[in-house]
């Protein structure tokens, strides 16, 4: 009869080991896969932000390359402007990310600071878990320097499209040509991107981005063309 209840026992803690071990097993991948959603989260909001960089400075650059094709059919005039266009886009984007990111950060730690204090009056206790959430929250806080690399970075890459597109070919109307097309087919891409980052329709994403691009450019090119044949 003991040997029964011995072995019963023994049963009972094998199960509840078991389950234990499987109840573990279960918060161990949930954590996993809470860990990965937030890493895919944060990753993608890069990405749609570097997408968007990218776009500015294509059509920023292709619009003002246009805008003096329309008065001036020298290359060199037009591959000047591209240039200039990309590199005060990128350090305007540099430096406007860089005050944007540094000002949230500034408002990070002070946060961090009142809730460190608040930490401290709660004794000991309250005060190594408030300095074990202060290094997880110093790792998660935004740096403003790799911030203003990015959008420099993006805006320079979207801006290369226009101005490769340009650069070896004499023929004006052809230039002109060429320039639209590979400004069509990065916009579309572009519009495909972000659509798919931020899952939106890719379709009307694609169209909207598509057709803001364009009247980017036919507006800076007729407006210039009026003002240069004015004789302003």
């Amino acid at each position: 009869m003991a040997s029964n209840e011995t072995t019963l026992n023994n049963q009972a803690k094998f199960v509840l080991q078991n389950n234990d071990l499987e109840q573990q097993a279960v918060a161990t991948t949930t954590l996993e896969i809470e860990a990965k959603d937030i890493d895919y989260s944060k990753r993608s909001q890069w990405l749609r932000a570097a997408v968007l960089g990218a776009n500015d400075g294509l059509v920023s650059t292709a619009s003002l390359m246009m805008g003096v094709g329309a008065v001036k059919q020298d290359i060199k005039a037009m591959i000047l402007t591209g240039f200039a266009g990309l590199v005060a886009g990128a350090c305007s984007m540099a430096i406007g990310e860089f005050v944007s990111v540094y000002s949230q950060l500034d408002i990070e730690v002070a946060q961090m600071k009142r809730e460190k204090e608040r930490g401290s009056s709660g004794g000991s206790r309250g005060q190594e878990i408030s300095e074990e959430e202060e290094e997880e929250e110093k790792e998660s806080l935004p740096n403003p320097l790799q911030a203003a690399a990015a959008s420099a970075l993006a805006f320079s890459v979207g801006a290369m499209v226009p101005l490769l597109a340009a650069s070896f070919i004499r023929e004006y109307k052809v230039r002109l040509g060429v320039i639209v097309t590979a400004v069509t087919f990065a916009l579309v891409i572009f519009g495909w991107l972000g659509a798919v980052l931020g899952k939106a329709p890719v379709l009307r994403s694609a169209v909207r981005v598509l057709v803001g691009g364009w009247m980017a450019m036919a507006i800076t090119f007729g407006l210039t063309k009026l003002i240069g044949s004015s004789g302003l």
